[in-house]
C-alpha cells in the first residue's frame, strides 16, 4: 500500500490520536490552564500530529493495539526526540 493510496479517514484518526497523546501530556504536566498554550505545549501538539501521521504509515494490520500505540507515541514523542538530540549533541561536544 503506497502513501497515496491511504484511507483519508484512517489517516485523520491516527493524526487525532497523536494529537490526543500530545494534549494528554500537556494536561498532565501543566500546573495551570495557561500552560496549555505555551510554546512547549504547542510543540508537543504539533509533534503529536506528525507522529500520528508517521505511525499511520508504519502500523500493522491489528487495529486496537495501533490506536493505543499511536496515542502513546503522541504522548512521549517529544521526550524521545529531545532525548535523542541531547544524546547526539553531547557526543559531538556542542
Amino acid at each position: 500500500m503506497g502513501l497515496l493510496s491511504m484511507n483519508p479517514i484512517e489517516v485523520l484518526w491516527f493524526i487525532f490520536l497523536g494529537l490526543l497523546g500530545g494534549i494528554t501530556y500537556a494536561i498532565i504536566n501543566s500546573k495551570k490552564w495557561a500552560d496549555l498554550i505555551t510554546f512547549s505545549s504547542c510543540k508537543r501538539y504539533i509533534i503529536g500530529v506528525i507522529i500520528g501521521f508517521l505511525y499511520n504509515i508504519l502500523y500493522s494490520e491489528y487495529s486496537f493495539p495501533n490506536t493505543i500505540m499511536c496515542w502513546v507515541s503522541g504522548y512521549m514523542g517529544v521526550t524521545f526526540i529531545e532525548g535523542l538530540l541531547n544524546r547526539f549533541l553531547k557526543k559531538n561536544g556542542t
